[in-house]
């Protein structure tokens, strides 16, 4: 299975009533820029791409629109969303923004978890406009998941109360399996040979969210930076026996993302 199969974490949201101060956050954070999205802006809504510092394409978007709230999630690749749609609620899913298309650009959906953990579907674009773009964009991806810089995306963070419940939904959901990596965490392969993410047994402090994770060169230093322009630590950096160190952080909105730095990505950014 390729990267940009269905069943595939691609891409990231975040959904917010007020784009400006979630870009400022970012931007002096973790080098972002944006570009708009003519064809998703549609209806009042702004769809706005993020482009991490250097990377050849968007690998998430901010959704403005009036009276949004605030919320983030991943976004799952599918090969048709209705029918994704009406199956994983039949598997436990809840749906939270029916499916919608996009004028020719896509088709999508936003559902829940059985834990309550939002994920979006969408599927690719059959549009002929968007043909050349969509495969320099594929191959610029695939390529760079091997060269990760600070900035990108580097893989998500998946906490639940119910590790048996998640593990199954996914598991029937999207085919994704988990392989134990010793105290309460499993490591989660989305369908390539290395995983995407890890799952974390949270059933002690009550905490469920699915969210992204954001490579770093110094995970300490970001992490006060983020406190500094008026995000919150939720769990300080831990080094773990690898030398990969790890924080969580809620940015101003509130919204939770993990910052990491791994052995050997100091001097990436050039």
């Amino acid at each position: 299975m390729g990267f940009m199969n269905p069943g595939q974490v691609v891409w990231f949201e975040i959904a917010t009533d007020a784009a400006d101060p979630v870009q400022k956050f970012y931007t002096e954070l973790l080098g972002w820029t944006y570009e708009l999205d003519p064809g998703s802006s549609i209806e009042g809504r702004r769809y706005i791409r993020i482009i991490a510092p250097g990377a050849p394409f968007p690998m998430g978007a901010i959704q403005e629109a009036p009276g949004t709230p605030t919320r983030s999630n991943l976004s799952i690749l599918s090969s048709d969303v209705r029918a994704d749609t009406d199956r994983l609620t039949k598997l436990g899913a809840t749906v939270q923004v029916p499916v919608t298309q996009v004028s020719d650009v896509t088709w999508f959906a936003v559902l829940a978890d059985p834990l309550g953990n939002p994920f979006s579907l969408f599927s690719r674009s059959e549009s002929e406009r968007f043909s050349e773009r969509m495969e320099y964009g594929e191959q610029a991806i695939t390529e760079s998941m091997f060269q990760p810089k600070p900035g990108w995306m580097g893989g998500f963070e998946l906490a639940t109360t119910g590790p048996q419940t998640t593990r199954e939904f996914y598991a029937q959901a999207f085919g994704w399996r988990f392989v134990d990596a010793g105290s309460g965490q499993q490591l989660i392969f989305t369908g390539n040979d290395w995983p995407s993410g890890t799952l974390y047994d949270r059933s002690d402090d009550g905490l469920n969210y699915m969210i992204p994770t954001f490579l770093t060169e110094d995970t300490a230093a970001v992490t006060s930076a983020a406190e500094t322009l008026g995000g919150t630590v939720e769990a300080v950096p831990n080094t773990g026996a690898d030398g990969t160190s790890s924080a969580r952080v809620r940015d101003p909105q509130g919204l939770r993302f993990v910052l990491q730095s791994q052995p050997g990505n100091a001097g990436k950014s050039s």
